[in-house]
């Protein structure tokens, strides 16, 4: 018997936004971003993951940023919170500043240096699964992990640790959703972070789409879903098809700086990304600057 996820829809990744000056973190601005994904209709608010920059983070800026991020929230909207760490240890820590602070949902994606073997990986998770009594997501991202979990092993791993209850699967195999959702026997909510899929993906049953793409677009975003969930397939073809460009120069680009080149462009600056990242080159940001007008001429996304 399954039970509905705590996690739906379309589910927002706000950057971190760092003074341009000092390279610090820019609290004020996360509030307004995070702010701002919420009143554009967000069906949730996911901090710290690759769009987040988490990596580059300390854990005194992890911790601020999770804080800030989940207070700004006040559970208007569940939040879903990316603790990946190197190490065991440290995602057990951030998995429990997450519970700490409120969060709906903590996600694992394995970071990995030394490739780790199925037994490794196993009680890495369940380790992690352990420290809170929230749900995790596990985070399939081969193409940032260095590892892919197909959906035999993720269903393995499930069938052990019974607080792994969804799936961000983004490594662009839609099969996937389908797969995951049926040798679970739909126990396994599956959720898309793989941007220019999410049309594929919602119409092979997932729950929610994990993207940065609403920091700029959101209600081209917030429209696709409302299209695919109602089975308006050529309303959601008229929604996806202008929009997909766009989400595959951010994908392209790389989520931190394409994303901060945008909101730039929006009168909404986030700063610059952190090193070893470079802002997005000036022909690029031009590139994004016409994806944009290009939404803009439908009345979805001011451009300012």
């Amino acid at each position: 018997m399954t039970t509905a996820p705590p996690l739906r829809g379309v589910i927002s990744y706000p950057v971190t936004p760092f003074d341009p000056d000092t390279g610090a973190l820019d609290l004020p601005g996360l509030r307004r971003l995070t702010g701002d994904l919420v009143a554009a209709g967000s069906h949730a608010v996911a901090p710290l993951g690759s769009a987040g920059e988490s990596v580059y983070l300390t854990e005194s800026e992890w911790d601020a940023v999770c804080e800030t991020t989940l207070q700004t929230v006040a559970g208007r909207v569940p939040t879903l919170v990316g603790v990946a760490h190197f190490s065991t240890e440290g995602t057990v820590r951030r998995a429990r500043v997450a519970a700490r602070n409120g969060a709906t949902a903590v996600m694992v994606l394995p970071l990995v240096y030394w490739q780790l073997t199925d037994a490794e990986l196993e009680r890495h998770f369940a380790t992690v699964a352990a420290a809170t009594d929230l749900p995790m997501v596990l985070y399939n991202n081969p193409a940032t992990s260095g590892v892919d979990l197909t959906p035999d092993r993720v269903v393995a791993l499930a069938r052990r640790i019974p607080q792994l209850t969804m799936v961000k699967e983004s490594s662009g195999d839609v099969a996937r959703f389908r797969a995951l959702r049926e040798r679970s026997d739909g126990a396994l909510s599956v959720y898309n972070g793989n941007n220019p899929v999410a049309l594929d993906a919602f119409r092979a049953g997932a729950a929610g789409w994990c993207t940065a793409a609403p920091c700029l677009v959101p209600a081209w975003c917030l429209d696709l879903y409302d299209a695919a969930v109602r089975g308006e397939a050529e309303r959601a073809e008229a929604v996806f098809g202008p929009l997909l460009p766009l989400l595959e120069f951010l994908v392209g680009r790389g989520l931190p700086r394409a994303v901060k080149a945008g909101l730039g462009l929006l009168d909404r600056d986030a700063g610059p990304p952190r090193p070893p990242q470079l802002p997005l080159p000036a022909g690029e940001t031009e590139q994004l600057r016409r994806l944009l007008g290009r939404l803009d001429a439908s009345g979805r996304a001011p451009l300012r």
